[in-house]
């Protein structure tokens, strides 16, 4: 039986599925029968690893990490300022919440300071 092979046939699709269901363990097994099997992908692609994505300047986290500590003086910093810098990074630029909110909020408080306190940075 010839099948072409970027277009496989819906039968085809399902006896994957099923024998790959089949070599799974009962307890996952279950859980996806649970959740239906029209819905279940085994083939899916997978999702870009978290060290290739990138923001809007096509910077990964690492490389806005570095270029940012690069600029610090190292004695000036500490491990923990370190990890809120790639915790910062990484939020931005998986579009979290809860950094988006840190960063606007930094970002007003620097002006607020600059307005109200003439000597601030």
């Amino acid at each position: 039986m010839d099948h072409d092979l970027d277009h496989p046939s819906q039968d085809l699709i399902n006896a994957r599925k099923q024998a790959v269901l089949n070599g799974m363990s009962d307890r996952r097994r279950k859980h996806i029968l649970r959740k239906g099997i029209e819905n279940w992908d085994p083939f899916q692609e997978p999702k870009d690893p978290i060290d290739i994505r990138k923001d809007p300047t096509r910077r990964t986290t690492q490389q806005l990490v570095r270029e940012f500590l690069q600029q610090r003086d190292a004695e000036s910093y500490s491990n923990a300022y370190g990890a809120g810098v790639l915790e910062m990074a990484l939020g931005l630029i998986n579009h979290d919440d809860r950094c988006q909110g840190m960063y606007d909020f930094a970002c007003w408080y620097q002006k607020l300071c600059a307005k109200e306190i003439p000597s601030s940075r």
